[in-house]
């Protein structure tokens, strides 16, 4: 009988005291939001789940025939002012049409009432794709999950992280089992464009063709969807607004360069110019479709290039903020259970701690201090999962015989 691994056996006696003590305090912050709260807005005059208050709004400009609308800058504030009242602040609106059907079954709603019903219904879609990944429910496993920062980041934004993470997670832990049905979910993903740039050239490189042509299929479908309900028009100012988004929202930093997850946003902080940050993020970017590839065609565990994945997905795009890395709960998932049954390596659990609390101060390091902490726990998350390749096992074993000689 072989037996256990002691850093396994230590994280299991720890997880439930650790993980029970900061669901209570992610639940007292909310609660105290919540008191200090009047009229949607929070004790800083920001909508109550800030971000969402853009969805809530393209949802009722669709509702009032008016989908184009959500791309018109004026418009879309006036319909946030019209609910909070003047000087609140202005979130826009960046998601492809596809995105608008939901947004108008949300705007249905009160407000307060949909961002309630978002985050309730979309949480559980998250925690299953976890329960999913691992094959089993646990306590342990659940605690974590709800416990992992960027929930925490993403309850207080009233983002899309658990809807994105769920249908990642759970599309690649059916991928060998249901691959149709994997493929459905990760064409959906096509409402964040940015996190599906290495998916098809990861399905390509494994062979996985039924999913690929059903993600294909899945996106084309709602695209044909979304262009027969609101029109040709729509797609249009979605397309015209794409400008804003680039230049304004991304690259004169809008949105706050320590709110960025990217190497781009990294570059940027340090007082890189444009040429240089776009340079970074394209060096990043080639190098990780180039370990994806070549991970996803060879023998590494399942769960590695899962991961890989996942975390890939984040470092390709210059446009990844502090609630995207919801995303990297499902690859720590797939990277914890192969540790689980190959052993963790020298320094592995240390490692995926750092990734798994990073979410909770990356934000806020990155504005003091510069430091891309959120850049730098993705980036070790992927090579953690890279260095499951066995063909980079035999290098090392490799160097690591001819150093000894």
């Amino acid at each position: 009988m072989t037996a256990p691994d002691p850093t396994a056996l230590a994280i299991r006696a720890r997880i439930v005291p650790v993980t029970l003590a900061l669901i209570g305090a992610y639940a007292v912050a909310l609660g105290a939001m919540w008191a200090t709260s009047s009229g949607g807005l929070d004790a800083a005059g920001r909508p109550l789940g800030t971000d969402f208050s853009n969805v809530w709004a393209a949802g009722r400009l669709t509702l009032e025939g008016a989908p184009q609308a959500s791309y018109d800058l004026a418009r879309h504030y006036a319909e946030q002012v019209r609910e909070f009242g003047p000087g609140v602040p202005f979130f826009g609106w960046h998601y492809p049409p596809m995105f608008l059907a939901l947004a108008a079954a949300l705007g249905a709603l009160p407000y307060l009432g949909a961002l309630l019903v978002w985050q309730a219904a979309t949480l559980p879609i998250y925690l299953y794709g976890l329960v999913k990944i691992f094959g089993e429910s646990r306590r342990e496993l659940l605690f974590a999950g709800l416990a992992f920062p960027a929930v925490f980041v993403n309850l207080t934004h009233g983002h899309n992280g658990f809807l994105t993470a769920g249908l990642f997670g759970l599309g690649l832990a059916l991928l060998r089992s249901r691959p149709i049905l994997a493929g459905v979910l990760l064409g959906l993903l096509a409402y964040k464009p940015q996190f599906g740039v290495l998916l098809p050239f990861a399905l390509a490189a494994g062979g996985y063709w039924r999913t690929a042509f059903a993600a294909a299929a899945t996106v084309m479908a709602t695209c044909a969807l979304s262009l027969a309900l609101f029109g040709v028009e729509t797609w249009q100012a979605f397309a015209a607004s794409a400008a804003f988004t680039r230049t304004v929202v991304l690259e004169a930093g809008d949105t706050g360069w320590h709110k960025i997850m990217s190497v781009f946003a990294a570059a940027r902080a340090l007082g890189g110019g444009l040429p240089t940050a776009y340079a970074a993020q394209g060096i990043v970017a080639a190098a990780t479709l180039a370990v994806v590839i070549r991970l996803w065609r060879n023998d590494a565990p399942f769960g590695a290039k899962a991961a890989a994945l996942l975390a890939g997905s984040v470092l390709v795009t210059p446009y990844a903020l502090d609630y995207d890395l919801m995303i990297l709960a499902p690859a720590l998932a797939f990277m914890v259970r192969d540790a689980l049954q190959l052993g963790f390596r020298r320094f592995e659990a240390a490692a995926l701690a750092f990734v798994w609390a990073a979410p909770l101060v990356a934000r806020t390091l990155a504005e003091l201090t510069l430091i891309p902490v959120g850049f730098l726990a993705t980036l070790t998350l992927f090579a953690l999962a890279a260095s499951r390749d066995p063909a980079l096992f035999a290098l090392s074993r490799t160097h690591a015989h001819a150093a000894g000689r």
